[in-house]
């Protein structure tokens, strides 16, 4: 019509006279004023960012997000959920008050392999060796705790056997265990022959049953002796921890031959007839076993038992928690859905779980999810560390596979765990604070000449520490180049203006007014 007609061109004088007078007034400035105007802008942008950087390592979050989210945003209409609330944070603190265990212990894997029959096939093949000095060292420290007393001089076997525990050579092991096998039958030396020299797990299950023969015979003798003095019960408790570990690594042997329900059966016995012998960690052999047989009821059941507040936790526990959480829903979970929607309380329950999982070991989805590549796990593991999600990862991911969508709901979720940890890393969420020691304790357990070690995932930059860092290095160069060359940035920023003003933004924002107006 006429009417919008008449408002464009008013409008367009308008804008117009706006230009001739920004036009007169940059003809009347100087280069002194750009270098003065350039620099301030990059002594305020940097000022900004030493502040931003400062807030943000020591709060972990950017300062002008915060203001945004906290203030600006409810007076938009926004809601803000970036904190969500947890029953459990309580728990968590309390949990975190309870530990006292050292940071850096190191722990005997439940599921170590075996060196003869596993690891030195593993060399044989490919030519790289999969432990590593230390991880063997402390395997030679574990033997002689448990297989040697103070009275193996009586016996001229064990006497026999506690020279070749400290033996470092293989092949030296190997001779002095025959030795004693031609005075009698001793259970240690056919535990270190199983382990060793038994190229097969059919040869070790052949050894590890005459093992028990033998460990028996000594574990009846010693029992009936025990109270007589100090010295008959460090021998009952050394041949005690013999047989409950031959008859382990027999229900270990049956688990890798396919006989799954004979290993269950024999782990629950042993744990019946040894329950205070909690060191070696059987549980977690008979959770692994009972997920190959999908037995999931009998997996809640022990999960009750020994996922307890007062028990070290380990990434078995948490994260087979979790895999039975996300059975439930995983099936049926897809983001697209619960972004709609929202989740619903079996889903909240099982990303809960996953996150809890995720704060303990945040190591094992990355191999869990195949993002990183797996190796033979270690003889020790660190809790927490990248060598505990090696272990599990190794001996759980087919599980996790069988499970329909479980490895789909973790690759949506994990990450998430990161934004509710406090940062730095001075206080846990439902945990005590990750161990800053765990990197280098992994680098000796682990071969780091074929393997990069997993470190706990750094926080990123937030958008406005980069925003303002670039922000201050262009108004930097832009003082500097202004300064050096005065007259040719003063005649750049007048076309680049000018440019600006001949573009047909104005005419848009005239048919805009004029529609508004209309």
């Amino acid at each position: 019509t006429g009417s919008n007609w008449k408002l464009k061109f008013h409008l367009n004088c308008l804008f117009f006279c706006v230009f001739s007078i920004v036009s007169m007034f940059l003809n009347t400035l100087t280069p002194k004023f750009y270098v003065a105007l350039t620099g301030t802008s990059s002594l305020i942008s940097g000022l900004i960012l030493i502040f931003e950087w400062w807030y943000f390592r020591k709060y972990g979050t950017s300062f002008i997000e915060q203001v945004s989210v906290s203030h600006l945003r409810p007076l938009l209409g926004g809601v803000d959920n970036s904190s969500p609330t947890n029953s459990n944070s309580s728990n968590g603190d309390a949990d975190s008050n309870r530990q006292s265990v050292s940071e850096c212990k190191v722990w005997r894997n439940p599921l170590n392999l075996f060196r003869g029959a596993e690891y030195n096939r593993y060399t044989w093949v490919t030519g790289r060796e999969p432990l590593t000095y230390y991880d063997m060292n402390l395997s030679a420290q574990d033997h002689q705790t448990f297989f040697t007393c103070d009275s193996d001089h009586l016996r001229p076997a064990d006497a026999i056997m506690q020279k070749a525990w400290r033996e470092r050579n293989p092949q030296a092991r190997i001779s002095a265990a025959h030795e004693a096998l031609e005075l009698e039958d001793c259970a240690t030396a056919y535990i270190l022959l199983a382990e060793e020299e038994a190229t097969t797990i059919v040869e070790a299950e052949k050894l590890f049953k005459q093992a028990v023969k033998a460990g028996e015979g000594c574990y009846r003798r010693s029992q009936q002796l025990q109270h007589h003095g100090a010295q008959y019960e460090a021998q009952h408790r050394r041949d005690t921890n013999v047989l409950v570990y031959i008859k382990r690594r027999l229900a270990m042997c049956s688990r890798k031959l396919g006989r799954t329900r004979e290993a269950v059966k024999m782990m629950r016995d042993l744990m019946k007839e040894f329950p205070l012998l909690s060191m070696f960690n059987i549980h977690e052999n008979l959770l692994e076993s009972l997920l190959e047989l999908q037995n999931y009821a009998d997996v809640q059941a022990v999960l009750a038992k020994y996922d307890d507040i007062s028990l070290p936790k380990s990434a078995t526990i948490c994260y087979t928690a979790a895999l039975l959480k996300a059975r439930a829903v995983s099936d049926k979970f897809s983001p697209e859905a619960a972004s709609r929607r929202g989740l619903s309380t079996a889903e909240m329950n099982a990303v809960e779980a996953i996150h809890r999982a995720v704060e303990f070991n945040p190591h094992v989805p990355k191999y869990l999810l195949e993002m990183k590549s797996l190796i033979l796990p270690p003889e020790h593991i660190l809790k927490r560390g990248d060598s505990e999600a090696i272990a599990y990862a190794f001996f759980h991911l087919q599980h996790w596979k069988r499970v329909e969508g479980a490895l789909n709901l973790l690759h949506c979720t994990w990450e998430g765990t990161f934004r509710m940890i406090p940062y730095p890393l001075e206080k846990g969420h439902l945990f005590y604070p990750y161990p800053i020691c765990t990197e280098t304790a992994d680098r000796e357990l682990l071969p780091t000449v074929f393997h990069e070690v997993s470190v706990y995932p750094k926080k990123e930059l937030p958008f406005f520490i980069l925003f303002t860092a670039g922000l201050c290095s262009f108004t930097a160069m832009l003082a500097l180049l202004t300064h050096q060359f005065p007259e040719l940035m003063g005649v750049f920023a007048k076309a680049v203006i000018g440019l600006y003003c001949l573009m047909p933004l104005p005419w848009n924002v005239c048919e805009l007014m004029s529609l508004l107006l209309v």
